[in-house]
């Protein structure tokens, strides 16, 4: 996968920018961000803010070696499925995503 493919899977499955980054948010308090993707130019890291609010990368890969999950086109390779909860984080924030648009308001 490639850095803009890897973006566009975010966006659509919860994540939002934040600090130049996608980033997943507790969903009680959606600021500041608790999880991000660091997206540089050879590798992407998952990095998650610690209590004390330094950042802790959990795990990375070159862009070479991320793939996209057949059934669920989630890059393959980050570790994203195997991280305690943020599986759950990301529902969340999708479904606060999804219920934010129902409730706005029309023009």
């Amino acid at each position: 996968m490639t850095k803009e493919e890897i973006t566009a899977w975010a966006l659509a499955n919860g994540w939002q920018m934040m600090d130049g980054f996608p980033s997943l948010t507790k969903p009680t308090a959606p600021r500041p961000a608790i999880v991000r993707l660091v997206l540089k130019a050879t590798v992407a890291s998952v990095e998650i803010k610690k209590p004390a609010g330094k950042w802790e990368k959990v795990s990375g890969a070159a862009y070479k070696d991320i793939a996209a999950d057949a059934e669920s086109g989630m890059p393959g390779g980050l570790g994203l499925g195997t991280i305690s909860g943020i599986t759950l984080l990301m529902r969340d924030n999708k479904d606060r995503m999804v219920f934010a648009k129902f409730a706005a308001p029309k023009s």
